[in-house]
This record gives structure tokens, sequence and C-alpha cells, in this order.
């Protein structure tokens, strides 16, 4: 044992001196590869051929429709190795989950110039020669067999012995030999730097990045991706790191911004890099989504030369290019607009020259104009948002238009070029084609022919609707102390109502609403339809959806019950006129704690208004009933404690089922008097103008405590509106992790709807004990998307 240990060690002082001569699969110059890796869209129980094939699927529609490439499919966790265990291809469980192996799943890739990579651990290498030599040869296999792209390295998995680093430096050396440009993640490994040399990359800050579960906002915010979008650049702007990409599977919201300085800012070896479920976005999204890996992908070749800009350009503010184009990352922290002084020279990179283009290709796309070199000009940047802008010397190959914001929906080679053209309601733009190194023939505005403009003739745009009188982003009021309301209760319980308990991926969906996408629907389906994700119980439609093979379960991954032990809230979303209710369990044993024929400690209890409430007692059972009193109509239904496992909740009149389409349910908010609720704050508010996707940011600025402070609305006839989401997010039964807790800082929100303009409301924050007494809540409308109006433009 001695001697062999003697050998390793010798053949490591071997290996660490030739580690200067090992290519690690790529430099610091080496352009950036995109790519999709598919944690959370599986946790550990690991990917499948099928539902692999279907996600390649849609990156196959993301390449037909939008010419969109991505470089690298990389399988998470469970593919071969898991969570503390080494696994073979040669395994019974591989076979199950691939039963054709790698092939067809390479072949499709290989069809749309995508290569594939893989998670696993640094070792597995057994404890024989034997064992070792097939770990090699399975992982070399890889490359030799299927052009693998990159490996993954995770502790996650486990660490690699000391003893088998030759193996595992052997194992690196000939993978590389049918792939030289082989990545390798170094995820939380502690390496020689013999092993070390053979690493392409380390996670930067240890961080993942799944929004309010591993990345939360430390800040009031907007939106959800505060936090996302305030990460840090990497020492001295390496590259060969890896930030863990951006996740589309949680509170997707303002995806682009985090997409965008992932990308352009950061732009790492893997770069645009997403994870989880990015079938998750709304139809509308996929041209953006597309567009900003376009455009990384035709300028990659420079994006690797970047430099750290000015403090006077804002936190974190990079410029990347070669002498000629400079592309310019900004970014705003703050609740109002900014504007930053972009020079342009040397400042940015750029030489020195008669006439500078800039564009902006984000939020927005504009030609912001043409300038002198050293001009320096100002640039808005919006709360809480990204900017990415352009400066370039030589003519740009980008279509683009003069006179008004737009966006590239599709620009692909030997196809209409098809531009959505945006203006504010009520406004026109005098518009022009500005593209001097490309020619069109034909033009049409919303389908109809327009002469005259393919030749540089310009074109009064008019954008319908009524003209904005305030601006779309604005403060509505700072909330002052006051006393606890009497109607406290009926304030948390709009809240409680209003929002819900599902797993985020859940909410996510909820968001971004129905797909006409075919790739896209087939992708949500396979990963809502996993057995794994409907035995986990993180949907409350699960109660609704008569099917005893599926079941709710208070959050397993908070130790099976809510705050304060939680409360099963049934919303039915009308009055409804019900003699009985029923609340189904599979089995006895999914009682637990309860016991058969046994009274609840707490009644139910029933309301129409969430502030008259009635006690109704009830008797535990496989099917407990709940009797509502004759003339009663019921909207609301809560039980203190949460039940641990509910297949079917129904409800009858006169034995007839009524209708649940609209029935809503959630099993982790707390009750009423354990929070403890002893502060308020509160002001008054005017809806004047709404625009499309406006909302209400209650921005409770200070320390609150974790679930110490509450918000809701009343309106002038006294009825309530809760807060159907927060960031961070309402606690959820998790699909990978518990969501985060936080105690400072919570933003929360009210969508607005039409009928809504125009009306008063007073905002109400209720807190506990707990929350400072110089917390300032701060309510503020804005909108998502910006409330453009569009017409669209088809070149050909």
């Amino acid at each position: 044992m001695r001697l062999s240990l003697f050998i390793a060690l010798m053949m490591s002082f071997v290996m660490l001196t030739k580690a200067a001569e090992v290519f690690p699969g790529a430099d610091e110059k080496s352009p950036s590869r995109s790519q999709y890796f598919s944690w959370i869209n599986n946790t550990n129980e690991g990917p499948t051929e099928e539902q692999t094939l279907i996600n390649l699927a849609f990156y196959q529609w993301l390449h037909d429709e939008y010419g969109m490439t991505l470089d690298i499919y990389a399988f998470d966790a469970g593919a071969i190795d898991g969570k503390r265990f080494y696994g073979s291809m040669d395994s019974e469980r591989f076979h199950n989950q691939f039963p054709h192996s790698f092939d067809p799943i390479y072949k499709k890739a290989k069809a749309m110039n995508t290569r594939l990579g893989l998670w696993g651990g640094p070792d597995g290498f057994g404890d024989t020669p034997e064992e070792e030599e097939a770990r090699i040869n399975m992982m070399a296999g890889l490359c030799r067999d299927y052009d693998w792209a990159l490996f993954k390295f995770d502790a996650v998995c486990g660490q690699l012995r000391r003893d088998r680093e030759p193996a595992f430096i052997k194992m690196m050396t000939e993978s590389r030999k049918y792939s030289p440009d082989l990545i390798a993640l170094n995820h939380r490994l502690p390496l020689t730097d013999a092993g070390k040399a053979h690493m392409t990359t380390f996670l930067m800050g240890g961080k993942e990045t799944y929004i309010d579960v591993h990345m939360k906002n430390s800040m009031t915010c907007p939106h959800h991706r505060g936090g996302a979008i305030s990460r840090e650049l990497p020492p001295g702007l390496a590259r060969l790191t890896e930030d863990h990409g951006v996740c589309i599977s949680s509170c997707p919201d303002f995806w682009d911004d985090d997409l965008i300085l992932q990308a352009f800012n950061r732009c790492l070896i893997l770069a645009p890099e997403v994870y989880g479920n990015p079938w998750f976005l709304r139809d509308d999204e996929y041209p953006k989504f597309a567009r900003i890996h376009n455009l990384h992908r035709r300028y990659r070749n420079i994006l690797v030369n970047g430099m750290v800009l000015p403090a006077s350009y804002g936190p974190y503010a990079v410029s990347r290019g070669d002498s000629k184009t400079r592309f310019v990352t900004l970014r705003n922290l703050t609740w109002k607009p900014v504007s930053y002084a972009v020079k342009l020279s040397k400042e940015i990179g750029l030489e020195a020259a008669d006439n500078i283009e800039l564009r902006q290709f984000h939020p927005t796309e504009k030609v912001i104009g043409e300038f002198k070199s050293g001009e320096t000009v100002k640039v808005e940047v919006l709360p809480f948002r990204a900017c990415l802008l352009m400066a370039t010397t030589i003519p740009c190959p980008e279509v683009a238009v003069t006179g008004c914001d737009y966006e590239i929906i599709k620009d692909m080679k030997g196809k209409p070029v098809q531009i959505k053209l945006l203006g504010k309601p009520g406004t026109s733009s005098t518009v022009k084609l500005h593209s001097d190194s490309r020619h069109f023939k034909k033009a049409y505005l919303n389908g109809k022919r327009i002469k005259g403009f393919t030749e540089g003739d310009s074109l009064q745009i008019e954008f319908p609707g009524r003209k904005l009188k305030y601006p779309w982003h604005r403060k509505l009021a700072t909330l002052k102390p006051t006393t606890l309301p009497d109607d406290a209760a009926a304030l948390y319980a709009a809240t409680c109502f209003a929002a819900d308990s599902n797993a985020l991926e859940v909410r996510a969906i909820q968001r971004s609403g129905p797909t006409d996408i075919k790739a896209v629907k087939e992708a949500r389906d396979a990963f809502f339809n996993q057995h794994v994700f409907k035995g986990r119980g993180l949907w409350d439609r699960y109660m609704f959806d008569d099917d005893p093979a599926t079941s709710y379960f208070a959050c397993m991954r908070l130790g099976g019950e809510g705050i304060n032990g939680g409360s099963l809230r049934l919303d039915f979303g009308t009055l409804i006129d019900a003699d009985q209710i029923e609340i189904c369990v599979p089995d006895i044993y999914s009682l637990q704690t309860l016991k058969e024929q046994e009274g609840n400690v707490h009644a139910a209890e029933i309301s129409a208004d969430l502030k008259s409430w009635t006690s109704i007692p009830f008797i535990h059972g496989e099917i407990t009933k709940i009797n509502i009193p004759e003339g009663m109509q019921v909207r609301y239904l809560r039980i203190e404690g949460s039940l641990p496992r509910i297949s079917e909740v129904n409800a009858y009149r006169n034995g007839r089922s009524l209708d649940r389409s609209l029935w809503r349910g959630s099993n982790l908010f707390s009750p009423y008097a354990p929070m403890k609720f002893r502060k308020a704050w509160k002001g008054s508010i005017r809806l004047d103008e709404i625009t499309p996707g406006s909302y209400l940011c209650i921005a409770l600025n200070g320390k609150h405590g974790d679930e110490g402070a509450y918000v809701a609305l009343r309106a002038a006839d006294g009825s309530l509106i809760g807060c159907p989401d927060r960031a961070p997010s309402f606690y959820a039964n998790a699909w990978e992790a518990a969501n985060f807790s936080c105690n400072a800082n919570y933003t929360y929100y009210v969508p607005l709807t039409p009928e809504m303009e125009g009306e008063s409301y007073e905002v109400v924050v209720i807190a506990n004990d707990g929350c400072s007494n110089d917390l300032q809540p701060d309510v503020w409308l804005t909108a998502n998307p910006i409330p453009f109006v569009s017409r669209e433009l088809t070149l050909k």
C-alpha cells in the first residue's frame, strides 16, 4: 500500500512538471461557446433519452425558425454519475434511462451543429486496475464516439481521492486526444495544481443561479433578478471561469437583462449559457432569446477582448471588442432612470475615426446616431435594467431603421427580415431603412406593400392608442406609520389567498401562459409530466384533477409543514352554493399525524369576503366531509395546519359535483395568530393611468424579519386586493431546493387591470415586532414589457 502511494505521488510530481504543457481545451482568447445544461429540468434522478430528444427538438425549432445555433447541450446530474455515486454506461440504471445509449441523441444534436456535455464526478476509478481502466475508457469513449465537448466535475458526486489523481490526469489526456477543445468545469473540487492544469474553469464565487433558491435580491427591486444583474465581474475579467449561466426556471421576468450581462459583460468561455427550462418563456420572448444568441455568435471572436470602464459608467461596466467595434454593457441598480456619459474614444477601446455609429441592442434596439471621435453621448439606462451598446467605425452589417426603437424578430440568410417597430401609443415617427451593407427590394408594413422604402424613402408611422400623460414608471407614495388596522387579519388573508405554494416552476408557467408553439408545448409537457415531478406533489391542481395517482403535499423540503405549521387554504374563484365540501386523502397513513374519525383541533372556516368567517367542526377520514350551513355561499375555506397529502377536493350541491376550473389552493402560509402582527404603515394612491403590463411594486426598504411583513390593498368600496407575488418569492413546495428566507427588503407586487384605472386605493403594510420602526415602504408603478405599440415591418 505504501509503495503504491509512493508511486502515485511520484507520478503526480511528474505530471505537475508537465502541467505547463497541458492545453485545457481553451484559453483566455478562445471564443465563447453557447451552452444549455439540464439541471432542474431534471434533478438528481437524471435525464432520460425521451425527455432529452424533446428538449433538443426545442433547440432544433430555434435553429430552424431563427437561425440560432446551440454549441453545447450538456446533461447534468444523473445521466451516468449521480449524487454521491459513480455510474457506468453498462449499468441497468443507464440502460433504463438511455435504452439506445447516446446514439439517437448524438445524431439529433449533430444535425444542428450541437455537441454534447456531461456532469459527473472526478473519480469513479474503483479500487482495481481493471475498474480504473474501464472508467478511463468510458469517459474517453464519449469523446471518441460522440465528439464530446464538455465534462463538468462536481463535488456533489464526490471528491477525487489523492491516489487516483494520476488516473484522472490520464483520463483527461486520453479524452483530449479525441476532443482537443474539451471544456472541463471544476465545481468546488480542491484539486492539486497537477489536476487543475487539466481543468478549463472554476465556479465563479461558488454560486449557482437558480432565482430565489440560490440567488436572491439583497435590495428592493421591481423584479426577482436584482441579485442576478448585480453580480460582480470575475477577477481581471478572466474568461476561464464559469458563472453557472442564466437560470430560466423560476421567476423568468427580466431574464433578458440577466442574459445580456452573462453573454456580453462577463462573456466567459461558456456564453450565452442557460439552464433549467427556457421553454417556460412566453411565445413573444423567443425572438429576443434567439437574437441574443445570434448577435453574440456573430461577434464572439472580438468579444474576447474586454476592459473595465471607469466608475462614471456605473457598476461593473465593461467594453468588449476590437479597435473598430466595441460592445459596451451598462446597468442601473436604482429605482430611477440613470444617464451615463459614453465617450467614443480610447476610453472605451475605440480608435479615432471620422464617423462613429452608436447603436443600442438592449433593452430595445435603436440607432442612437453618428458622432465624431471623442464626442460624449448621454445614454439613459432604465431602473434595474441592463443596456447593451455597439460603437463602431465600420459599416454595421446589422439591419436597422432610424426614427424609432425596434426589435429584430427574424434575420436569417435567404429569408425575409422581420422587424417590430416600436413607439409609445398615440405618437408618430418618421422611419427610414438603415442598411448600408445589405440591400432589399420590397418592404411591407403589417402585410401591406410600401413603395420607395427600400430605395431610401422615409415612412411616417402612426402608433395607435391613447397618448400617455404620465411616465409609465413612477413613484406613487411613501407609506407612513399607523396603528394596526382592525381588518389586519383580512388584509393578511387577502395576500395569502392571492398567492400560492406551488413550485416555482409552476408559477413560471402561469406567468407565461399557454403556448402555440408545438416544440415549446412538448418540452413543457415533458417536464411537468415527469413521474418525479408529479410524485413530489408540488402543484395545487393535483387536488382538482380527478386523478387518484396525484396528490398535493405539504412541502417536504421544509420538513413537511409550512410557516408556523401552515394552513390549507382554498379559493373557489367565485361564490359557490355548496352543501358539502370533501377533502380526500389516498390512504389512512396520509392523515398522519391525525387519526381516522378524530375531530380536528381547529375547525374549518369559510368566508365569502375574507372578512367574516364561520367555523365548522369536522371529523377526519380518508374522505373528510365539511357540511356547509344552508343558504351560505362560500368563496374561501381555510383549515389551520396542513394535511400532509391531499389527493382530491370536491364540492357538492344536492349530490351533484360543482365545477372546479377556477379553484386554487395553498398550504404553506401561516395562520394569522402566530404571525403576531403589531405594526402597520399605510398610504393612499390613485391609479391615474395604467398601461398594458402595469403592476405595483411595494418596496419594503429596511429590516422586517423573515416573513415579518405583509402587504395588501384596500379599495374605496372596502374590498381587499392581495399581492400574488413577492421578491424573494413566497415559500414554495420545492422542486429542487427550498427557496430563500430573507429578513430585509421584500418587494411585493400587484398586477393591475384596466378597470383599476382612475381608482384610489389604500396600501397597507402589517408587520410584527421584529420589523424595524425605520422601515420605509415605497410604492412604485411600473410595467413589463415597456408599454410600446408595435407595427411589423418585413423586408425582402
